[in-house]
């Protein structure tokens, strides 16, 4: 199977889950290591999944051509979750029930995670994903300690707004929260950093979603005269949100989330609506060498620069660190895969920075892989902590003012 057509099935994995293999184009059998790739392909997340699924396929191409992990070759069988829960149940039954993969990779929206998880959960395979969700990592979602989180919890998310908050200078803020998971977890860490630093938030809101106008919901908001109002929200519904607020005029600064204030804003409003939008995201871990390898295959993939999508940097690591758990266990046994995970990119070793790299240092001793997206220490809930970056968005483009580590 040669590069253009797994990349075409790549980008039509939303309709059926195919086995993507490189290279000289391995059989399927009863030896490879089969990895369900559950991407947000469509939906809120569609600007981000295509890129995630093929950065699982781009590492587990550099697995591959290393000999395999635990000398099996990686088959990767791709869906859409299609940015939400319901479909993506749907997409993980046949990913796990049928297509019998051994981990799941890549689940993006919190909703979605908090859906998949108990059927990974009662699978006993793992759970990666780049959702905010604090529930994600505690009983009952992570009872069997399975999920591994790449993305910042939400809790980690409010200290950073808060921080950038206090470093901005503002002093009433306030909030609106989309009503679901990662939303409210946004603004409730928020809330929770900025009362600890003696702040006082002046107004909340938690709206609906799929309306077409949010103006009594900004009209409630706007009436405290906040001095900045802090997002959880999407593209689709702070599109709405920002509008109807130029139209109505009142002066007031923003802090959104990077995946609702991206390009994709800038373009459906234009730059005189979303001038002097603060947009924060998590920033990947730029100065890495894995960060180099991961930037070159993915502009290899998307001709687009790596910085370009964050979540991307995160696939590219999960793939490559449940590879290295799978050749420091000797075996797919998942179980024993998973008690492998924190040895293989914690501290405690060498210092890898690809797969290659990791399997050979293994032959020594321990080994710490530090990723693309962060350095991924992981804490006993499968957490990590990445950096934060404040980026105003200054004529149309988004400029990196500073970073923010918590």
């Amino acid at each position: 199977m040669n590069r253009t057509r797994r990349e075409f099935l790549a980008g039509t994995a939303g309709a059926m889950a195919l086995p993507l293999l490189t290279g000289s184009g391995f059989a399927q059998s009863e030896g490879t290591l089969r990895i369900g790739a559950l991407n947000p392909v469509t939906g809120a997340g569609g600007p981000y999944g295509e890129g995630m699924q093929k950065m699982i396929l781009a590492a587990a191409d550099a697995v591959n051509a290393a000999g395999g992990a635990a000398g099996r070759k990686i088959e990767i069988f791709a869906e859409d979750t299609q940015t939400d829960p319901q479909a993506a149940v749907l997409a993980a039954k046949k990913l796990i029930e049928v297509n019998k993969v051994q981990a799941v990779l890549g689940t993006w929206s919190s909703g979605v995670s908090l859906a998949v998880v108990p059927l990974t959960n009662d699978a006993g395979i793992m759970l990666m994903n780049t959702s905010g969700a604090p529930a994600l990592s505690v009983p009952p979602a992570n009872e069997k300690g399975l999920s591994y989180r790449f993305q910042a919890t939400n809790d980690r998310f409010g200290r950073a707004f808060a921080e950038i908050a206090e470093k901005e200078g503002f002093k009433r803020p306030a909030t609106m929260a989309f009503n679901n998971a990662s939303g409210i977890g946004n603004t409730e860490g928020f809330k929770k950093a900025w009362e600890a630093k003696g702040g006082e938030i002046v107004s909340s809101v938690v709206y609906e979603p799929k309306q077409t106008s949010y103006s009594s919901e900004l009209m409630q908001i706007l009436a405290a005269q906040p001095d900045v109002i802090v997002m959880g929200s999407y593209v689709g519904d702070t599109t709405i949100i920002l509008r109807e607020w130029y139209q109505a005029g009142q002066p007031a600064k923003w802090i959104i989330p990077g995946w609702a204030a991206n390009s994709d804003l800038v373009a459906a409003l234009g730059p005189d609506v979303v001038e002097g939008i603060i947009s924060v995201d998590s920033v990947s871990n730029e100065e890495a060498a894995a960060y180099t390898e991961y930037d070159k295959a993915y502009q290899a993939a998307m001709g687009k620069p790596g910085s370009d999508n964050v979540y991307a940097a995160m696939t590219w690591d999960m793939m490559t660190v449940l590879a290295l758990a799978v050749e420091a266990a000797g075996t797919t046994d998942m179980a024993k895969v998973n008690e492998k995970m924190h040895d293989v990119a914690n501290p405690d070793g060498t210092t890898v920075s690809s797969f290659a790299e990791g399997k050979e240092a293994l032959k020594s001793g321990p080994i710490n892989y530090e990723g693309a997206s962060s350095v991924l220490d992981f804490d006993a809930y499968g957490d990590v902590t990445p950096d934060f970056s404040a980026s105003v968005i200054e004529d149309g483009k988004i400029n990196r003012h500073y970073v923010v580590k918590i």
